[in-house]
């Protein structure tokens, strides 16, 4: 069973990913922002992780591009899903490192498709 790190600063956004993942029979571990979401990630790692943008502290952007960026977490597939719905916003995300991008509120069907998209075969 896949794991996927939740990071996001909403309980009620958090509440609706994980009650889509389980649905799906995913794993799932939350962090309440990016400080957080890029250490458990590092402790845990996860198979896919997905993260908000805009949180208190170190932003969604900021946490893809250091995630990406380390060794340790650097194979670890992004899907940034956010409120932010410009191009401008989703070209900066995929920039950071991020593998894809969905724009809350999120469709479970769209959340599952692009899963499945960036999980390697068989997770």
């Amino acid at each position: 069973m896949a794991r996927v790190l939740i990071v996001d600063d909403s309980p009620t956004e958090t509440h609706v990913l994980k009650s889509i993942l389980e649905r799906n029979g995913y794993e799932t571990l939350s962090a309440p922002n990016g400080e957080e979401g890029i250490e458990t990630a590092r402790q845990e790692r996860p198979d896919l992780i997905l993260m908000d943008v805009v949180m208190p502290g170190l932003n969604g952007y900021q946490a893809t591009r250091r995630l990406s960026r380390d060794p340790v977490t650097s194979s670890i597939p992004v899907l940034i899903v956010t409120t932010k719905n410009q191009e401008t916003d989703k070209v900066w995300g995929l920039r950071q490192g991020a593998k894809g991008y969905i724009v809350k509120p999120v469709s479970e069907h769209e959340l599952m498709s692009k899963i499945k998209a960036v999980l390697p075969t068989g997770r």
